[in-house]
């Protein structure tokens, strides 16, 4: 039996990560992805600023089709504050960033209701993908040498526990260490020379959230 999936994305770099590494593995078993970015404003599209403005948008394509399933792929990092259970007590502050992920997916497929939504939240962000393989990185530097801050965190830190501090985001050690990183640009590129089975390894929540796409078909 072959399934449609939405995917509501935050911008171009997923828009382009789910159409070059995801749509044609997954079409060989049946799984149609389609992504969508998110709009923020009359003839704006993408980031998550205000959950206000996005669950309209899950809500309208869970209605649409409701033989397809709807996803999204939104970083947890810099969430919006109005995010379903991110003010909530018993959001776990002090816990790993799949704690905090799962916990904010149970409030959102909670506040959006419907049986044919799917929530996923990066851990933290879309950039924690590509610490799975530093390597991808060599050929967009002149000297690797710059690399080895990135080399030094990855040598005692998973990917998806790589911290979501301001400086210290994983799209921020990026630009620490590559300042010409374009997030649009480098980051589909970096993310296909590492491919999907290298970063399910390396990120199990993320891999999680493959597995449950793939369990519909």
């Amino acid at each position: 039996m072959s399934r449609r999936v939405y995917l509501l994305v935050e911008g171009q770099t997923e828009e382009a990560f789910v159409n070059e590494l995801m749509v044609e593995q997954y079409a060989r078993i049946g799984i149609y992805l389609t992504p969508i970015i998110v709009s923020t404003s009359p003839g704006h599209k993408g980031g998550v600023i205000r959950y206000a403005k996005v669950k309209p948008q899950i809500e309208k394509l869970c209605k649409q089709d409701a033989e397809a399933y709807v996803t999204t792929m939104f970083d947890l990092y810099a969430l919006p504050g109005d995010f379903p259970g991110k003010t909530d007590p018993a959001y776990p502050m002090r816990g790993t960033g799949r704690c905090k992920a799962e916990f904010l997916e149970v409030e959102l497929a909670r506040d959006i209701g419907h049986r044919n939504f799917i929530p996923n939240l990066l851990v933290h962000e879309f950039e924690a993908l590509l610490l799975v393989q530093l390597d991808a990185f060599e050929q967009w530097t002149d000297d690797d040498r710059v690399l080895e801050p990135l080399r030094a965190v990855r040598s005692t830190t998973e990917p998806e526990d790589i911290n979501e501090g301001p400086m210290t985001a994983p799209s921020k050690r990026i630009l620490a260490v590559m300042a010409g990183y374009q997030k649009t640009f480098h980051g589909p590129l970096i993310a296909c020379d590492i491919g999907l089975d290298m970063m399910r390894a390396s990120c199990p929540h993320f891999e999680g959230w493959l597995n449950n796409l793939e369990a519909l078909a």
